[in-house]
């Protein structure tokens, strides 16, 4: 397979997931910020939000005084933040559009429509009249892209390519959902031991916390089934790091991400290979309470560090260079 089409069909992918958990990281600071807390708390969570993406001096720069409405609009209907959900959807149709050929009809054509629904809903304002709803409509589409894909594609190479760019973008964005709460109060979470001194108050935040998070990742029936308790940061952690029969785990995202890789491989991604697998034995091997002693913001900081590599090792090794 060519290159640059490998390249235009592992960033439609790497995109379209980054349009749906984008809407899934501002669902949750959403439903969170409605709790009842100070405006400095709520300040912190939109801040915490930007740093995480990695958008806070763009937004500084041109947006100055943190609000949520300044922050969904940014991170929504802003054309000059290349990572908010009008940005990733365009570039997601532009991509699928340089590679029409390579893509059946259904593939294509759920590409368009939601790029064209999309403008359609921002210039009618729907956003502002009901942020969630606009949440839901996105993860939708990516739903419906994601099976679209799977049920009309065939299984080749740029299959293949579609997958890693998907699962790759999953893991990095499982690890920013995760860690938006501590990068927010640069904190280190080591367990619920470390916790006991909390106020009531604290605890029943954090209950409505992990419950935002379990749900925008559409996790919460799913804790339930497998813990049976009480919502727990230290289960919540464990489900979305370290369980393989959890979709949006980063277990199961690096299990898809070196199994495709194998598929494709070729003389130059040996050493790409060997980061993933190493990646994926360390969360397949790993307990949850050794991840929680070294500290779980600076793990989840770390896995985001590995995750880059891996991105660049694939970047160098099937698709066109960055000039």
């Amino acid at each position: 397979m060519l290159s640059r089409t490998a390249d235009h069909l592992f960033w439609m992918s790497r995109y379209i997931e980054r349009a749906e958990n984008t809407a899934r990281m501002l669902d949750v600071n959403y439903q969170t910020s409605l709790l009842p807390q100070s405006a400095d708390a709520a300040e912190k969570g939109w801040k915490g939000l930007l740093g995480i993406s990695e958008l806070s001096g763009d937004f500084a720069t041109r947006y100055g005084a943190i609000s949520a409405r300044n922050v969904m609009q940014y991170m929504v209907s802003d054309a000059q933040n290349p990572s908010s959900i009008r940005s990733c959807l365009m570039a997601a149709r532009e991509n699928a559009r340089a590679v029409r050929g390579t893509l059946t009809t259904e593939v294509w054509e759920t590409q368009n429509q939601t790029w064209l629904e999309f403008q359609r809903m921002v210039a009618a304002s729907d956003f502002q009249k009901d942020p969630s709803a606009l949440f839901e409509w996105v993860k939708f589409r990516s739903h419906l892209s994601r099976g679209v894909t799977v049920g009309t594609m065939l299984q080749d190479e740029a299959f293949h390519f579609l997958r890693i760019g998907s699962f790759l973008e999953r893991a990095d964005n499982t690890a920013r959902l995760l860690d938006v709460k501590f990068h927010a109060a640069d904190l280190e979470f080591h367990g619920a031991a470390q916790a006991q001194g909390q106020a009531a108050k604290d605890v029943e935040y954090d209950f409505y916390h992990w419950s935002a998070v379990l749900r925008s990742v559409s996790g919460f029936e799913v804790y339930r089934k497998a813990y049976r308790n009480v919502i727990l940061p230290e289960r919540v952690a464990e489900l979305l790091i370290l369980r393989p029969d959890m979709p949006r785990s980063l277990a199961a995202c690096m299990q898809e991400v070196v199994g495709n890789l194998r598929r494709v491989a070729n003389e130059q991604s040996g050493e790409t290979l060997r980061l993933a697998g190493r990646l994926r034995a360390d969360l397949q091997y790993g307990r949850i309470d050794e991840i929680l002693a070294t500290g779980l913001h600076a793990f989840l900081t770390q896995f985001l560090d590995r995750v880059n590599t891996i991105g660049v090792g694939i970047s160098r090794d099937f698709l066109v260079p960055v000039q």
